[in-house]
């Protein structure tokens, strides 16, 4: 059985979870903003597993069981970087793959530019090359207007959150549905699924409104996309066909800037963790 552990990282406590043989080559599973590692599926996690792979998946700072910040906390997209090494560090490994959703992708960017020895090969989901501080697109040749995630999508997400009181069970729950239905497609989970997960999240938070607001002012750290075309490390590129937050200039543009990288689409696919109708094909280019 697969259990919570507590470590100490980078002056906090971090809450971490391993699936497989140590033997195996590690893999690091990086969560998207004020997400905890709840997002990454149990059975998604076991299948990485059985490929071959020692999977370690961790709550962010401030998500999930890992130390929790009043709001208004001053921490930086730096600091998440470093959480996400003081992991490795923490189990005794001195490089992993790296497999990054959204804000967990930038992470692994810059762990790719700033450490590169740390790093066995990238997978990039829904992320972007040109991410500034304060996450604000800014990619080269590319119009602010296209960057920018779709009206219709911002719109949805906007009506799902805005106005929630995340410190109410019922209400934070019914707001991280809404939000998920928002950006994902036509294969995201059901209802029943969403509001397992969403209770989930919420019973292992200390306090999601504050979470959320600290990782949005955290941003991703200075840019680093003119870095990026150094990055030697295998690098795989998964996005969604769907995904109004990152549009497919996003994707393109990392697939032109990192040498070598390989771009693949998904489907049907919003902005959001690959839901299980695509894990064949999610798990088969992760693995190799």
């Amino acid at each position: 059985m697969v259990t919570e552990t507590m470590m100490p990282v980078n002056g906090i406590q971090v809450c971490l979870e391993t699936f497989g043989e140590r033997a195996d080559p590690p893999l690091l599973l990086l969560a998207g903003e004020a997400s905890s590692m709840d997002w990454w599926d149990d059975e998604f996690c076991r299948r990485l597993a059985a490929g071959g792979r020692f999977v370690i998946r961790y709550d962010h700072r401030d998500t999930g069981r890992s130390t929790a910040f009043p709001a208004g906390a001053a921490y930086s997209g730096v600091d998440l970087m470093n959480d996400a090494l003081g992991v490795l560090d923490a189990l005794g490994v001195p490089a992993a793959h790296l497999v990054g959703l959204s804000l967990g992708g930038a992470l692994a960017q810059r762990i790719a530019v700033g450490q590169p020895h740390r790093v066995l090969s990238l997978t990039l989901i829904a992320t972007s090359a040109g991410l500034g501080p304060d996450a604000t697109p800014v990619l080269a040749g590319v119009t602010a207007l296209a960057a920018r995630a779709g009206p219709g999508a911002e719109v949805r997400v906007r009506a799902a959150t805005d106005g929630v009181d995340w410190s109410d069970r019922r209400a934070a729950v019914a707001g991280l549905i809404a939000e998920i239905r928002a950006r994902g497609g036509p294969f995201t989970p059901d209802e029943p699924q969403l509001r397992r997960l969403a209770e989930r999240v919420y019973d292992r938070s200390a306090d999601l409104g504050a979470a959320r607001e600290n990782h949005r002012r955290a941003g991703y750290g200075p840019p680093v996309r003119d870095r990026l075309p150094a990055i030697e490390a295998p690098t795989l590129i998964l996005h969604g066909t769907l995904d109004q937050h990152f549009p497919a200039e996003h994707p393109r543009e990392l697939a032109r800037v990192i040498p070598g990288s390989r771009l693949v689409w998904l489907e049907g696919v919003g902005h959001e963790v690959p839901p299980r109708a695509v894990w064949h094909q999610v798990l088969t280019e992760i693995l190799g």
